[in-house]
């Protein structure tokens, strides 16, 4: 008895959380948090967003914007940035850490860093050269691949 009843409360649970998961919505420009929007104006002037849709997970929200441009940004739910991927051109450089900039910069002085993404504390840059860096949370370099 207790066994089938165990087994109920996770099912009820799992299905719970599967009704919420990858809720995706698009959304208007306007409706993303203030803070994206600010950093989309500072860093991508001139670019309208193509696309915007929010990701309601079970407990957190987060924002995916595409520009006309093709960059892709994704967004925590407070609006602070998670990934940038700029796929044709450079990211703007006041959106990397400094140290990570001067690393590439002294590593591959001709590369650009067409895509950075940041969790927890780590960072990891992909070049157009191919090559991934991967940063840790004193920003020190610990891998590239290839």
């Amino acid at each position: 008895m207790k066994k089938s009843m165990m087994l109920g409360v996770v099912m009820v649970l799992f299905g719970w959380q599967m009704a919420w998961a990858s809720n995706d919505k698009p959304i208007s420009p306007e409706q993303l948090p203030a803070k994206a929007k600010a950093m989309i104006e500072q860093y991508f002037p001139g670019e309208k967003i193509a696309f915007a849709k929010q990701e309601s997970e079970l407990f957190e929200t987060r924002y995916e914007v595409v520009l006309e441009g093709s960059a892709k940004i994704e967004f925590l739910g407070n609006g602070e940035w998670e990934e940038i991927d700029c796929r044709y051109k450079a990211v703007p450089e006041a959106l990397i850490p400094p140290q990570l900039m001067a690393e590439v910069k002294a590593r591959y002085p001709e590369a650009q860093v067409r895509e950075i993404k940041r969790e927890n504390g780590r960072h990891e840059v992909k070049l157009n050269n191919g090559l991934e860096l991967l940063f840790n949370r004193k920003h020190q370099l610990v891998d590239i691949d290839d």
